[in-house]
């Protein structure tokens, strides 16, 4: 062993740092083995793909050999939840049991930091009419004066939703750099300075991928000296990366322009151009754009593979195109002419050309090796990805060479403050990467079939803590009675178990159809409180149902959830003792996105279906089904209405991905499961109590 893997074993032993320091600790198999490998990886260089279930604890198994090298280390989460847990608790705490000093800084993407500049115009961005919104400025603005960080996250009860952000922020589009009378005290560059001295950066997935595709978010000094970098949650790389690796145009960015532009041309340049007009042209173009795509009562991807995209008149199309063309042409010609009296002004202009610019490329076709595609709700976006990562992996983050000397302030030039190969080591680690040996579900969009490749099991006794029930006289799932008949059996669940369920669905019309059932169940207060995804933010969604799972009337909740319930969910002991899956999470076929990739694989000669739609399946469902067994004392139950799982031969790979849970075959034993969870849960409560 080197001295790392010597040391990080040390960590991980039953005498070591971890179990004298670190509450609740134990040793456990994969999570040392884990640490180990990652350790290895930072000696030698390299890539290294990591699988670790539920329980290993791949978070300190990261951490620990990450902190021990001496190493500059960047690492990636796919959320600022977990974002946050990192710099808040875990980094600290971790570091301070290792005994080991290190600068630790935070940095995330614009939207998450106060403009001070912007705030000083944006109640006149308000209408009279919206005093909500104000009263939110108005605490913004309080919160103002004392932050230091500028991170809108420290603002108690600021809805992540709430529209009184995009005024208070800023964008790379709308940034005045230098030119800013803030800019001395801007807190983005704040935080990228803190970034470029600190050892260990935190940042998330977007603010990575965002900084590959424009080179904007200070990445581009940050990654060169860095000489390990994690990805945790790395199985959202792919989709993540695609967002930011193409071309947009959305209505939301030309109404902000339409705004900008009246307000500072009013300010600025007052009776030099009729900013009204310009800014009226613009917002009618916008809205003119969105009306060509046709009514949408919920968010739709349309197919754009010819001139316009399907379903939506050509004609009106390249009408709408062309209008906006113009009316940002002349915004454009009016601006020149005033940019030089103010940097907001200079600022417009340069947004100006770069929103015609996109204009003209979408009423052009598409170049090869793209996909494109509308996506249609309130607002519009027009969008352009290639259909995975592994390029830009390839290119630029695997080729990079190697790390270049450290130039932090009171760091050595030239000095590296480990002993270990100049290759840079790539960590990407997750609970759920793929269905196969090779990871294939992953590392073939991520460009890294290369990579060495482990896969952790859980230390879950599954068997005994979890049971799997799969209706055998379940509606169909295209049937149009099968929502009502998941809605009956998760209400008959809940009744049963006090709430404490959770349902997921696989498209939002199951999410209403279900709730909307459920909430008609249990109207008043004769069940569970109904929590459906929407009604609330996530967090408070999340708070609830903890809650619930106290009440001293043991009501309990339910609550229903698609798409980001699926994952980040984390509700340990007897809050959530059973999840509902409506039905298997097969890739949306319609998805002009997984339609452009299943195309791409029968052109190869393969199966869209065996090699693509399953094994996405088989992920998503790990996700779903990660939400139940937190720890080795939950016990809990799995619902899948799905009977294809046990009638089609796919079945079988998917059944295969699931943890080894204990299998119900029919009504009678799923109401003794149900039993025993709430004799287990009485149990353990009047443990509680008598202890």
């Amino acid at each position: 062993m080197s001295p790392l893997q010597e040391a990080v074993a040390a960590t991980f032993a039953s005498d070591g740092t971890l179990a004298c320091t670190a509450d609740g600790f134990r040793p456990r198999d994969g999570q040392t083995q884990l640490a180990l490998a990652i350790a290895r990886t930072i000696d030698q260089g390299g890539e290294l793909v990591a699988e670790a279930a539920t329980g290993v604890g791949k978070t300190f198994a990261y951490l620990v050999p990450a902190l021990l090298s001496g190493e500059r280390v960047l690492l990636s989460t796919a959320t600022k939840a977990l974002q946050d847990q990192l710099f808040t608790r875990d980094l600290p705490q971790l570091a301070a049991a290792l005994g080991v000093p290190v600068r630790m800084a935070l940095l995330k993407g614009r939207a998450s930091y106060l403009c001070k500049h912007r705030l000083g115009f944006a109640d006149a961005a308000l209408g009279s009419h919206e005093l909500a919104q104000r009263v939110a400025l108005a605490k913004v603005a309080q919160w103002a004066q004392a932050t230091r960080t500028g991170d809108l996250g420290e603002i108690p009860g600021l809805d992540e939703r709430s529209p009184v952000i995009p005024l208070v922020t800023s964008t790379r589009e709308n940034c005045l750099g230098a030119e800013c009378p803030q800019f001395r005290g801007c807190h983005v560059n704040q935080a990228r300075r803190e970034a470029m001295a600190a050892d260990v950066v935190v940042i998330n997935h977007h603010l990575f991928f965002a900084d590959l595709a424009v080179r904007e978010s200070g990445m581009a000094e940050l990654l060169p000296t860095v000489r390990v970098v994690v990805f945790d949650e790395a199985h959202q790389l792919n989709e993540t990366g695609v967002q930011f690796l193409g071309r947009h145009l959305a209505t939301g960015q030309l109404l902000d322009f339409s705004r900008d532009l009246l307000a500072a041309g009013i300010q600025h340049a007052r009776g030099l151009a009729d900013w009204m007009v310009l800014a009226g042209n613009v917002e009618r173009a916008a809205r003119d754009l969105r009306m060509a795509a046709g009514p949408a009562k919920t968010s739709q991807r349309y197919r754009w593979a010819l001139q316009q995209p399907d379903g939506v008149d050509g004609a009106a199309w390249a009408l709408a195109l062309t209008s906006l063309g113009h009316a940002l042409a002349t915004a454009q010609r009016a601006l020149a002419n005033v940019a030089e009296s103010a940097p907001d002004l200079a600022r417009l202009n340069e947004r100006a050309a770069d929103l015609g610019e996109r204009a003209v490329r979408f009423a052009a076709p598409a170049e090869p090796g793209v996909v494109r595609w509308l996506d249609v709700a309130a607002g519009l976006r027009l969008i352009e990805s290639p259909l995975d990562i592994a390029e830009t992996v390839q290119t630029k983050l695997l080729a990079q060479p190697n790390v270049q000397p450290d130039v932090r302030p009171g760091v050595q030039a030239g000095a590296q403050p480990g002993t270990h190969s100049p290759r840079r080591a790539w960590v990407f680690v997750s609970a759920t990467l793929g269905a196969d040996a090779r990871l294939s579900w992953f590392t073939g969009p991520c460009g890294l079939e290369g990579a060495e490749v482990m896969q952790i099991a859980s230390p879950f006794d599954y068997a005994h803590q979890a049971a799997l029930y799969v209706p055998p006289e379940m509606a169909r799932p295209a049937d149009a009675h099968h929502s009502v008949e998941v809605a009956a059996l998760a209400g008959d669940i809940a009744a049963h178990l006090g709430g404490r369920t959770m349902v997921l669905t696989t498209t939002l019309r199951a999410l209403r159809t279900i709730g909307d059932a459920l909430a008609a169940r249990f109207a008043g207060r004769t069940g569970p409180e109904v929590l459906v995804q929407g009604a609330l933010p996530k967090r408070v969604l999340m708070e609830r149902f903890r809650a619930g799972a106290d009440d001293a009337l043991g009501r309990g909740c339910v609550l229903v959830g698609s798409a980001t319930f699926w994952e980040g969910v984390d509700m340990p002991g007897d809050a959530l003792q059973c999840v509902v899956i409506d039905k298997l999470p097969f890739p949306p076929p319609g998805d002009p996105l997984v339609e452009a990739r299943c195309q791409q694989l029968e052109a190869q000669g393969r199966s869209a279906f065996a090699d693509y739609s399953v094994p996405a399946a088989a992920v998503a469902l790990k996700q779903g089904a990660g939400r139940l067994i937190r720890r080795e004392t939950d016990a809990g139950l799995l619902v899948i209405c799905d009977t294809r799982l046990t009638s089609m031969g796919y079945g079988r790979r998917l059944l295969a991905a699931l943890p080894p849970m204990r299998r119900l075959r029919g009504q009678d034993e799923l109401m003794q499961a149900l039993d025993q969870l709430n004799e287990q849960r009485t149990g353990v409560g009047a443990a509680a109590q008598s202890d």
